[in-house]
């Protein structure tokens, strides 16, 4: 959802505008000036969760940085309302206090649950002037693990799965964002199973795990690897050749007198930070090697070099 243009703000306004902006929305659409209204209902939903997210620092940035497709696919409508207390926010705007309960809505606040309750078709019934009438009950959730390597996470990817349905397999093709990292989730709405009660489908989640690699290991944006070279190469310099995720090859020089875990930098050759973020850098960890075992001349030079302070 375009959550500015359902508030009527601009990326630009202020905490406060967006506050003002709810308010005022909250007000018309309040589910007790609308009783048995669905429409009124629907636009209740949206806008509080536009002000969920817009009125959240964390979350708006991440809005403004993947837009809203990006967004949609990182939060599940429990992220989204997680720590947003509809109650409170209400007892502000001169609703009264209590729990939210009017209309055949209620409010559930703490922990990770909806706080909206039957608002959100989440219960299976709904009262409104007096009487009740059966909701229809969105359908199940499904979580699915999804295995991506490096090279994903650099490029983007789409990738295709197979779920078991009643009628059989079903093959899902799904874009893998850039700069995706383990533990995410990518939300696929309706892909879920099926309602019941003639409500719509649920959602399918795609927990994001990123595979090892066998170069790099990967620090938030960047990307790190080690690079062995022997005992003379650290004292009297060389040069080593790092090839990056993308396949390009670099000539790095080794600096004479190199420490054990120095550190040197590629810069922009490491992962996205999101899909229109700039890329992190490659640092190449020096490891000096020590021999285990040295032949006779090896041995003799050593001891040269002993003699010499070395």
């Amino acid at each position: 959802m375009e959550y500015y243009k359902i508030l009527g703000v601009s990326k630009t306004s202020t905490a406060d505008e967006i506050k003002k902006a709810y308010r005022k929305l909250a007000l018309k659409f309040h589910p007790d000036k609308n009783p048995d209204n669905k429409e009124a209902e629907e636009k209740f939903k949206k806008i509080s969760e536009a002000y969920a997210v817009l009125s959240d620092q964390k979350k708006r940035q991440e809005y403004d940085t993947y837009g809203s497709a990006g967004f949609q696919q990182r939060y599940s409508q429990e992220d989204i309302f997680r720590g947003f207390d509809l109650n409170d926010i209400l007892n502000q705007f001169g609703f009264g206090g209590g729990s939210f309960r009017s209309g055949g809505f209620r409010t559930q606040t703490g922990g990770g649950a909806n706080p909206f309750g039957d608002i959100f078709g989440q219960a299976g019934r709904g009262c409104a002037g007096g009487s009740c009438r059966p909701q229809p009950v969105k359908g199940q959730d499904h979580t699915y693990e999804l295995s991506v390597s490096l090279e994903d996470v650099l490029d983007g990817a789409e990738k295709n799965i197979s779920l078991r349905r009643d009628s059989g397999a079903q093959n899902i093709s799904v874009k893998v964002p850039k700069g995706i990292e383990s533990g995410k989730r990518l939300r696929l709405t309706g892909k879920g199973a099926p309602s019941n009660s003639g409500g719509p489908p649920g959602d399918l989640f795609l927990k994001v795990t990123v595979q090892p690699h066998p170069v790099f290991t990967r620090d938030g944006n960047n990307l790190l690897m080690e690079k062995k070279i022997p005992f003379s190469d650290a004292c009297l310099g060389t040069t080593v050749e790092i090839t990056t995720l993308e396949d390009k090859t670099f000539k790095v020089k080794v600096p004479s007198g190199v420490q054990q875990e120095a550190k040197l930098r590629i810069k922009g050759y490491g992962l996205p930070a999101g899909p229109i973020g700039k890329r992190g850098n490659i640092y190449v960890k020096i490891m000096v090697q020590i021999p285990k075992k040295m032949n006779r001349e090896q041995k003799k030079a050593v001891k040269k070099l002993a003699e010499l302070g070395l």
